[in-house]
């Protein structure tokens, strides 16, 4: 019995012809030069510091992001009709790339840590491990392959389809329509099957977060707490959260040993979502519990805007209780239980509608007072907080008796007014610090305090935006992904790498994940404000009375920025 066995090549150019043919038939050369240069660029330095498997993430991602337009320049040459060198030429380019991908991809990773180093400098951050590049080449392969993987069963159904149709119609119109109808399925499965249920899930989840408190979680014991036995909301309609907040400011005590003048219990109201059916309704319960409390009574008077969640930052409310000796009041109201990105994203306008009947309310109230025996009215929020705050009203109806102020930190780059007066800047201010017409009503603040404000007058309201240079909330751009933005432009701020470049595509990519992961910074810096610096935009606002510069260092000195940090990378 005779035995077939299969052909061996003769030579090893007949193997390496063969091995090349079997690998391109499943890899693009172009798409994986493409890929690997967006790999290197997303090695780079971006607004925030990445961990390992962070970077490991993005990393995998770009570089099938980059394979994917590798391979669909690959495909248009041939579906052009263009020429391609003979078939030896272009096995030897095809090693060549293989080489210079694997020295792009190794040199990047080579450079990795002090591209990650010069950010994590500028923000005070100790190195990153010296095994660091070893971790992320090992995090992007998995993601990069299962990537790929999913593209490849795209096109094989593609042109599964093609084949189908082909007998129906021209090639050429068989392919355009097997694409778009693949595409079209894709994305309504996706939307309907697994987009939708992971809202619903996303929407289920956090409901229930914001309703989880722990078993030992009392009513306050003080009748001006929300949620106390003599006040108009019911403990159990506020969330986790929110009763953090409502119990966790410091009291008239704390207030005088930190300043060592005499203080006032601060008054501080919240209601949830749960709180009340209606945003009227939960408004109306928002008057009532102030007028209950006296808040105005007090020096000043705020109505603040939590973010998606509902949390409110209390680095902010606690500065302000302070820098006022407790003579102070405010207010939220929760508009949503998701994240801010989520709620900016599903259902953005309960966030301004909020802030819309909640200021109609106090303000047609406040207005009905005699000025002089009202408080001050101040409006505050922070991030999509800041953005709906903003959305509370217009200058056009509060002209005939304007509310006092308003401080809002890290707006998001959607915000309509905050964008309006960026991109009216005056001429040479940069965008992460600007400066808008004579400055007298609104004025930009970061980490510098109100240096270079010497000379400049206020008028009878007093708006300040704060924000830093490396807030990945505030500086996104959908723009960046084919335009460099403005605030890379030179001056650059002070918590920003100055080995941060701009790549088409992979700086978009990079400033993305920033966003989703913006409150991993340490205090001051990206998405986490500090409490020294509202300290100075609250007295830039409010104008609080008794305070020299050296109280109010002593003040800055003695708050530990750490009890305020978020989250700890």
């Amino acid at each position: 019995m005779t035995t077939t066995h299969p052909r061996v090549p003769k030579d090893w150019a007949q193997r390496a012809d063969a091995l090349w043919d079997a690998v391109a038939y499943h890899l693009s050369p172009p798409g994986l030069l493409v890929g690997s240069i967006f790999f290197a660029l997303s090695l780079t330095p971006s607004l925030l510091p990445r961990t390992e498997a962070v970077q490991g993430i993005l990393s995998g991602c770009c570089f099938a992001v980059g394979y994917g337009f590798g391979n669909l320049a690959h495909w248009l040459w041939g579906f052009l009709g263009l020429k391609v060198p003979p078939g030896r030429v272009t096995r030897l380019l095809g090693v060549l790339v293989g080489l210079v991908c694997l020295g792009l991809v190794l040199t990047a990773l080579l450079y990795s840590n002090s591209w990650q180093n010069s950010v994590r400098s500028v923000m005070g951050m100790a190195p990153v491990d010296e095994n660091q590049p070893l971790i992320i080449a090992s995090a992007a392969l998995p993601i990069a392959a299962v990537i790929l993987i999913a593209g490849k069963v795209m096109v094989t159904i593609i042109r599964l389809v093609w084949r189908w149709l082909t007998p129906h119609m021209p090639p050429r119109a068989a392919f355009v329509l097997a694409t778009a109808l693949v595409l079209m399925l894709t994305s309504i499965l996706v939307n309907t099957l697994f987009l939708r249920a992971a809202l619903r899930a996303a929407d289920n989840f956090y409901e229930r977060l914001d309703a989880l408190v722990s078993t030992d979680s009392e009513p306050p014991a003080h009748w001006y707490q929300t949620g106390s036995a003599a006040s108009l909301v019911d403990w159990d309609t506020i969330g986790r959260d929110s009763r953090v907040y409502i119990q966790s400011g410091p009291d008239a005590a704390a207030i005088e040993a930190m300043t060592g003048k005499p203080a006032m219990e601060p008054l501080r109201t919240y209601i949830g979502l749960r709180s009340a059916p209606t945003i009227q309704d939960r408004a109306d319960l928002a008057l009532a519990e102030l007028v209950r409390i006296g808040a105005f009574e007090r020096s000043a008077l705020v109505l603040v805007m939590p973010v998606g969640t509902g949390w409110v930052d209390r680095a902010a409310i606690d500065t302000l209780e302070y820098l006022h000796h407790g003579d102070v009041a405010s207010v939220a109201v929760q508009y949503s239980y998701l994240t801010s990105v989520l709620s900016l994203w599903i259902e953005p306008e309960l966030g301004t509608e909020t802030a819309q009947v909640l200021f109609n309310t106090v303000y047609a109230y406040w207005t009905q007072l005699p000025r002089d025996k009202r408080p001050r009215l101040y409006l505050h929020g922070l991030s999509l907080g800041a953005q709906a705050s903003q959305n509370s009203t217009t200058v056009y109806d509060v002209l005939a008796d304007p509310f006092d102020g308003a401080l809002w930190a890290g707006p998001p780059f959607s915000s309509p007014i905050w964008s309006r007066m960026t991109e009216n800047r005056q001429p040479g201010s940069p965008a992460w610090l600007p400066r808008f017409g004579n400055s007298s009503a609104v004025r930009f603040m970061n980490q510098s305090g109100a240096k270079g404000w010497e000379g400049l007058s206020w008028g009878p309201m007093r708006i300040v935006f704060l924000q830093y240079a490396s807030d990945p909330i505030v500086f996104f751009s959908f723009n960046s992904d084919w335009r460099s933005p403005d605030w890379l432009r030179p001056p650059r701020g002070p918590d920003v790498s100055p080995a941060l470049n701009w790549y088409p595509v992979v700086t978009f990519l990079q400033l993305a994940l920033d966003a989703a992961l913006a409150q991993t910074a340490p205090v001051g810096y990206g998405h986490v404000y500090a409490p020294a610096d509202y300290i100075d935009a609250w007295v830039q606002v409010t104008q609080p009375p008794g305070w020299t510069t050296a109280g109010l260092e002593a003040l800055k000195q003695a708050i530990d920025p750490q009890d305020y940090a978020p989250f700890t990378p």
